[in-house]
């Protein structure tokens, strides 16, 4: 229980800190106090998010949806301004139709979006920070823009995923918390150099998963609805993800203490984690990696957070899980204890290994 007691000690002597009343004028842009760390509150839902189909990393002919840097470019035409930005991102997201696009091409090749039910709250962040900040965008977009529109107005290089720095700065717990067994825990993006790599390394791993496990959902729900998706967690994801743990020299699970299926337990160390990601996300605490050191290996941990689109298959029964996604869980899953969630809940953790 020394994890804990660290822990919840950083934990207090965070919640003590000076904090500012958030305001938020969304259109006119946010205040300065709405940012945490000097971060966007936007460029961590389109890094988490968004870029889960929407990424500048998968190769052109592998996409399932253009690059994020393709949409903001074809949003911008026209010198809009950015009030009507983050309102032609609202409407769409409301009900995306074929009619309502301003891509036809990217409609064509990849079909309608699927409506995503995302609080609009969170779309016009998305917006507001896209409007505002360079994107990343695929090393061949130039030249396919050009090749497809006629010269225009490049992207450049802007802040993309960072190593995951889009997803808050910790306040560490430097080197002198003793975890025993030769275990040193650090908390966050500490001050640490070496900390701050292995952080990251380990958000780079667990995002570049959730985006494979992601794109698949994705493509599942658009095929064959949120049964399919169910069918596609049940027979593909473990696999997807011990794929992406050798691509990555590294071990990666995904656990919780609430499993769907029972190979997703978490142990008792990885339980000690969720109870306390679930303590600082009670208290409205920014969430940064947590890493410990064990003979030689880092380990790494990181909340699985819910979102409005999980609710459909882990939301409360016959509000948000449908009578027939119920069925096939039941058929699927018959020991599931993976209900009963609303957002912004932690439904379990990234847990990953890897070398030093």
């Amino acid at each position: 229980m020394r994890i804990i007691y660290c822990i919840a000690v950083f934990i207090v002597l965070a919640s003590c800190k000076d904090t500012k009343e958030k305001t938020t004028s969304i259109g006119d842009g946010l205040s300065e106090n709405n940012l945490v760390d000097g971060e966007h509150p936007g460029k961590k839902i389109v890094e988490t998010k968004c870029y889960i189909c929407h990424d500048a990393t998968t190769p052109e002919a592998n996409r399932l949806a253009p690059p994020m840097a393709a949409v903001k470019m074809r949003y911008q035409m026209g010198g809009i301004t950015k009030n009507e930005f983050i309102n032609d991102f609202v409407e769409w997201s409301r009900k995306p139709t074929r009619e309502k696009s301003k891509m036809p091409g990217a409609v064509q090749r990849f079909g309608v979006m699927p409506y995503l039910p995302y609080p609009e709250e969170e779309i016009k962040q998305i917006a507001d920070y896209l409007y505002d900040n360079e994107i990343d965008q695929p090393e061949w977009f130039e030249e396919h823009y050009q090749m497809n529109h006629g010269k225009g107005q490049g992207m450049g290089q802007g802040q993309g995923m960072g190593q995951g720095q889009g997803m808050g700065q910790g306040q560490g717990m430097g080197r002198g918390q003793g975890m025993g067994n030769g275990r040193q825990m650090r908390m966050g993006m500490g001050q640490n150099t070496t900390d701050t790599d292995f952080s990251a390394l380990g958000l780079k791993y667990a995002l570049s998963t959730q985006q494979q496990l992601g794109k698949n959902l994705i493509t599942a729900i658009q095929e064959k609805g949120t049964v399919g998706a169910v069918g596609f967690c049940n027979l593909k994801a473990i696999k997807l993800t011990d794929s992406m743990a050798i691509v990555n020299k590294a071990k990666i699970k995904r656990v919780s203490d609430k499993p769907r299926n029972p190979d997703n337990q978490a142990n008792a160390k990885e339980l000690d984690y969720i109870s306390v990601f679930k303590q600082m996300t009670k208290s409205g605490m920014d969430i940064s990696p947590m890493t410990e050191e064990v003979n030689g290996q880092i380990h790494f941990y990181y909340p699985i957070t819910t979102n409005t689109m999980c609710l459909q298959c882990h939301g409360t029964p016959n509000e948000n899980v449908a009578p027939e996604t119920l069925t096939t869980l039941k058929k699927l899953y018959p020991t599931d204890v993976a209900l009963g969630y609303d957002v912004d809940e932690v439904r379990g953790i990234w847990s990953i290994v890897f070398d030093k």
